[in-house]
C-alpha cells in the first residue's frame, strides 16, 4: 500500500493498535433489486480491499427485507460482480433472511425493556406527528401501550393476523431528537408478500436501520463501511446496540462519498425504468453503468480497479468525469491488445498494375509496446478502403488519398489515385488505383512521399463482421429520464469487413481496430459463422471535443488531495438545514448537501419555497442549474429571480413542458432574465401530452420504417428506443415522453 492512506485505513490501523479487534471484519451488504453498477464497484473494492490488506475478511451479505422487490436473478448477478473483480467472499453468501427469527428475538427484547412499542396510527398522522427541525414531535398515543400488549400485538403480526400497514413496530426513543431518525423510528412492517428464499414463512420484515447493525454484529463485523447517506442512520445503528448491551466486540459505522458520474444515473430505480421500458436490451446493455454492462462492453476488471483506485476516498460527494473512466480502460487496452484492420464503411479500391496475391508479415504490436506477435496479411489486387480515406475534392490539410495525394496502405504499399467510377446517385462506387512496388513497407525505396497510413482489407480474404458502435446513453451531463436518451448511443454496421487473422485468433476477443478503436468480441452473440464486435471506448475522448468543458490534462484527478483532503464539517446551522432538507422536505442527500453547504443556494431556495409547495423539483433546479450560475455570481446579480425559477418549475410539475424544454428555457432566463412563461408562449414549447396529437407523428413515423416495425414485431425490441427518440425528435422534444412510451408500445402490439 502507498504510504499515503485513505481516512478509513487510518482509522482501521488506529483500532487495530489500540487491540479493539483482533480481527478486521468488513461486509458488502447489497439489497438484491438490481443489477450492480459502477458505484457498487467502488464499494467492493473499499470493503473487499480493506480486509485483504489488513489479512481479514469481508462478507458478501443480501440485504433481502423488501420481498416485494428483490431476485434470486439479482442475487446471482451480485456475486458474478464481486468474483469478477477479483475478489472472494469464502464458502457462504449471508443473507440478513439468515438472521430474521435472531432479529426477531432482539425485538422482543426491546419491547420487554419497555424500549419498543406497536403503533398503529397511519402513515399521514406519522408524518405530521414527527414535528421539524425547529420543533419537536409528538409521541402517539399507542406508545402508552403495556409490555404485554406490545408482545400481543407483535405476536399476532407475526402470524399474519394484521393487514398490510395496519401496525408497525417502533423503538422508543426520543421525540424531540435533533436527529430526526431517532424520532421513533421504524423497526418492523407487515409485509404479505412471497420472499425468495424464506417463502410465505414471514409476513413481518425488519427495516434497514435495525436490521443492518443486528446482521453486523451477528456476522462479527468490526468496520460497518456504508455511503455518506447513511450518516444521520448511525445515531440508530449505536442506539440499537447500546440498548441491547450487545457485548464487545461491537461494529462501528463509518461513513464514505458515493460515487457519482456525469452523463450517468445509477439510481437502481431509474436503471430498472430503461430495462422495464425497453431503452435498453437488458441489465448487461452495454450502455448502461451496470458491472455486467460493462463486462458486455469489454471493459476489464483491471480498468474499472483502476478507476476505483485513482478516485479515491472521499468524505464529502463530487461528481466524477466519466472521461476518467474511459482513460482507465485506454490506458489498460493499450498495453495489452493486438492491433489490427477493420473497414467500416468500405470502398472498393483496384490496383490495376498489381498481378497475383502475397502475405505481408505484419505485427500486432507496435514498437514501443513490451509485447510480440505477428499475423500474416493477403494483398491482392481488389482491396477495400475506408470510405472516409478518399476524397475527391479534399479541404486544406486532408493527408489521404485524393486523386493528386498518394496514400500508404498500413503495412503494405503505396498507392496513387488513377480513376473513380460513381453510381447513378453519383455516389463513388470504386477507385481505379496504381501501387508502387518498390515502397513495400520496411523496405520502402520509392521516391513517392506520404503524409498518412490508412487501413485497408483484402476483398477476397476480408471476413464480413457486425460492429455495435455504443456512445453515452445520456446526452446531458446530468440526465434526468428518458427525454434525455442520445437517440445516437447504438450504431449497428453491418457492412464491417476485418482481417482474416482476427476470426481465426482464438486466444483474443479485445483487439484494436486501427484508428476506429478499442473492440470486444460479443461474449453472447459472437459465433464464427456471424461475428459481432462492441466497440469498448474510441482511441480519443471525443466527448472532450464536443462539450469543451475539460481538458485531457485533467482526465485523472488528484488522488492524494482527495484522500487526504479533510471536508469541513458542518455547522449547526447547516446542520439544521441538511435534516430539514432530508427528514421533512425528503430530498435525496446529496442534493441537500450541497444546498445545506452554499449560503447563497439555500437562501435562494429557501425563497422559491415561499412561492411553490414543490421542495423536490425546486431543489433539483436550485442545485443544478442556479448552482452553475452562483459559483462566480452573487445572487443579486442573476438575471433571473427566485419567483421565475418557481414558475418553470410550476410548468415542470404541471407537465406544460418537459424537462430538456425546461433547460432551454432557463438557458433564454439567464441571458434576459426574460419571464419563463413567455419564453415558452413565445417560442411555442408547450409539451405534447394530447395523444389526439402523437398518434398520427407515431403512425407517420411507424409507416416510413416500416421494415423496423417488423424487426421489432418479430422480437427486436431494442427499436422501442429508436421508435420513441424518433417522436421526440419529431416533435423537437415537446412529446410527453411517457404518453410518448406508452401510445409507440400500444402502437407496435
Amino acid at each position: 500500500m502507498s504510504e499515503s492512506k485513505d481516512f478509513l485505513r487510518v482509522k482501521v490501523e488506529e483500532d487495530l493498535k489500540k487491540g479493539k479487534y483482533s480481527e478486521i471484519i468488513t461486509r458488502f451488504p447489497p439489497e438484491p433489486n438490481g443489477f450492480p453498477h459502477i458505484g457498487h464497484a467502488k464499494s467492493i473494492c473499499i470493503n473487499f480491499g480493506i480486509a485483504r490488506d489488513y489479512q481479514g475478511h469481508c462478507n458478501l451479505r443480501m440485504d433481502d427485507t423488501n420481498p416485494t422487490k428483490e431476485d434470486t436473478k439479482y442475487v446471482e448477478a451480485l456475486k458474478d460482480a464481486v468474483q469478477w473483480l477479483g475478489f472472494d467472499w469464502g464458502n457462504n453468501v449471508h443473507f440478513t433472511s439468515d438472521y430474521f427469527p435472531k432479529i426477531y428475538d432482539y425485538a422482543i427484547t426491546l419491547i420487554k425493556m419497555g424500549k419498543a412499542y406497536v403503533d398503529s396510527i397511519n402513515e399521514e398522522e406519522m408524518r405530521e406527528f414527527r414535528g421539524t427541525v425547529k420543533s419537536a414531535g409528538k409521541r402517539s398515543k399507542y406508545a402508552k401501550r403495556s409490555i404485554e400488549e406490545n408482545l400481543e400485538l407483535f405476536s399476532k403480526m407475526r402470524k399474519g393476523e394484521f393487514k398490510d400497514g395496519s401496525h408497525v413496530l417502533r423503538a422508543k426513543i426520543d421525540m424531540s431528537a435533533a436527529n430526526m431518525k431517532l424520532r421513533d423510528p421504524l423497526l418492523y412492517r407487515i409485509r404479505h408478500s412471497h420472499h425468495f428464499r424464506t417463502k410465505d414463512e414471514w409476513c413481518i420484515y425488519p427495516m434497514y436501520d435495525f436490521a443492518h447493525c443486528l446482521s453486523d454484529y451477528i456476522e462479527g463485523v468490526s468496520h460497518s463501511i456504508c455511503t455518506l447517506e447513511f450518516e444521520n442512520n448511525r445515531d440508530i445503528y449505536n442506539w440499537v446496540l447500546d440498548t441491547l448491551e450487545l457485548k464487545a466486540p461491537r461494529p462501528f459505522q463509518h461513513e464514505f462519498a458515493r460515487l457519482g458520474i456525469n452523463y450517468t444515473v445509477m439510481s437502481k430505480r431509474k436503471l430498472l425504468e430503461l430495462v422495464e421500458a425497453k431503452v435498453v436490451s437488458g441489465w448487461d446493455d452495454p450502455r448502461l453503468p451496470t458491472i455486467a454492462g460493462y463486462k458486455r462492453r469489454g471493459y476489464t476488471k483491471e480498468s474499472i480497479l483502476n478507476f476505483c483506485d485513482q478516485i479515491g476516498i472521499a468524505k464529502a460527494n463530487s461528481m466524477v468525469d466519466v472521461s476518467q473512466l474511459e482513460f482507465c480502460i485506454r490506458d489498460d487496452l493499450n498495453k495489452k491488445v493486438p492491433r489490427v484492420m477493420c473497414v467500416l464503411d468500405p470502398l472498393k479500391v483496384t490496383i490495376e498494375n498489381y498481378e497475383g496475391i502475397e502475405e505481408i508479415d505484419a505485427s500486432y504490436y507496435p514498437h514501443d509496446v513490451p509485447k510480440e506477435g505477428s499475423r500474416k496479411l493477403p494483398f491482392s489486387s481488389e482491396i477495400f478502403i475506408e470510405r472516409e480515406d478518399f476524397m475527391e475534392n479534399p479541404p486544406k490539410g486532408y493527408f489521404r488519398l485524393t486523386k493528386n495525394q498518394a496514400v500508404r496502405l498500413r503495412h503494405g504499399y503505396i498507392i496513387t489515385f488513377k480513376d473513380l467510377i460513381k453510381d447513378e446517385s453519383g455516389k463513388i462506387i470504386e477507385i481505379k488505383a496504381n501501387y508502387h512496388a518498390d515502397s513495400k513497407s520496411g523496405s520502402d525505396s520509392s521516391c513517392v512521399k506520404v503524409k498518412s497510413a490508412i487501413q485497408w482489407v483484402s476483398a477476397a480474404q476480408a471476413k464480413k463482421v457486425e460492429v455495435r458502435v455504443y456512445d453515452r446513453l445520456f446526452k446531458n451531463e446530468a440526465p434526468q429520464g428518458i427525454e434525455d436518451i442520445n437517440e445516437n448511443s447504438l450504431q449497428i454496421i453491418k457492412t464491417a469487413l476485418i482481417e482474416p487473422a482476427v476470426i481465426n485468433d482464438k486466444i483474443n476477443t479485445r483487439f484494436q481496430f486501427e484508428r476506429q478503436g478499442y473492440f470486444y468480441a460479443d461474449p453472447i452473440d459472437y459465433t464464427d459463422e456471424k461475428p459481432v464486435f462492441n466497440k469498448i471506448v474510441g482511441l480519443k475522448d471525443s466527448w472532450t471535443k464536443k462539450t469543451n468543458t475539460f481538458k485531457s490534462t485533467e482526465k485523472i484527478v488528484n488522488k492524494k488531495a482527495q484522500i487526504d483532503g479533510e471536508i469541513t464539517a458542518m455547522n449547526k446551522e447547516q446542520q439544521d438545514l441538511f435534516d430539514k432538507y432530508t427528514n421533512e422536505l425528503k430530498l435525496n442527500t446529496e442534493v441537500a448537501n450541497i444546498l445545506a453547504r452554499d449560503e447563497k443556494l439555500s437562501s435562494f431556495y429557501e425563497e422559491t419555497l415561499v412561492l411553490l409547495s414543490s421542495p423536490i423539483s425546486l431543489a433539483n433546479m436550485v442545485a443544478n442549474e442556479v448552482a452553475r450560475e452562483l459559483k462566480e455570481k452573487e445572487i443579486k446579480e442573476l438575471k433571473f429571480t427566485a419567483k421565475q425559477i418557481s414558475k418553470l418549475v410550476k410548468m415542470l410539475d404541471d407537465e406544460l413542458i418537459s424537462s430538456k424544454i425546461a433547460k432551454q428555457v432557463f438557458e433564454e432566463m439567464i441571458k434576459e432574465g426574460q419571464d419563463p412563461t413567455k419564453i415558452v408562449e413565445d417560442k411555442g414549447l408547450i409539451q405534447i401530452s394530447d395523444p389526439a396529437k402523437i398518434l398520427p407523428i407515431i403512425d407517420e413515423i411507424m409507416t416510413n420504417n416500416a421494415d423496423n416495425v417488423a424487426k421489432f414485431k418479430a422480437g427486436n425490441k431494442k427499436l422501442l428506443g429508436f421508435f420513441i427518440g424518433q417522436v421526440l425528435k419529431k416533435t423537437a422534444g415537446k412529446a410527453n415522453p411517457k404518453v410518448v412510451n406508452e401510445l409507440v408500445l400500444k402502437q407496435l402490439q
